[in-house]
């Protein structure tokens, strides 16, 4: 009886790991309100906002921070978004693009590309 309660174990253990970390395959969703902490290479800092609203692998929302209120567009594969916005300074338009690692419901780390010069890390914090 002991020979077969351990393979019964051990299926029901592989079978429940990924519903314990919450990301599952298709059930993420970065959806709300995130605190972001900008670190610029050449040693600017930001703490600016994002709302997403997530559909599918689509992602939309506003950017509201150092570089005003933004509209956001981007996607989410498995853990991997790339989401951004473009913003005009000195006459010139200039894409800002994120790239994360979602590493739970509530936090994201990634970098930023701001045009061809700056560029950066970041951490995320979900409010909501």
């Amino acid at each position: 009886m002991r020979k077969h309660l351990l393979p019964t174990f051990l299926f029901g253990l592989i079978i429940a790991l990924p519903f314990s970390t919450g990301l599952t395959a298709g059930a993420l969703d970065i959806s709300g309100t995130w605190s972001f902490s900008v670190d610029l290479d050449e040693g600017g800092h930001g703490d600016p906002t994002f709302v997403f609203k997530q559909e599918g692998e689509k992602l939309a929302g506003t950017y509201k921070g150092p570089l005003g209120e933004q509209k956001v567009m981007g996607s989410l594969k498995g853990d991997k978004a790339v989401f951004g916005f473009e913003f005009t300074n000195d006459g010139e338009t200039i894409k800002a693009v994120y790239t994360a690692k979602v590493e739970s419901p509530t936090k994201m780390t990634g970098t930023v590309e701001l045009g061809s010069g700056g560029r950066g890390k970041w951490t995320a914090t979900k409010k909501e």
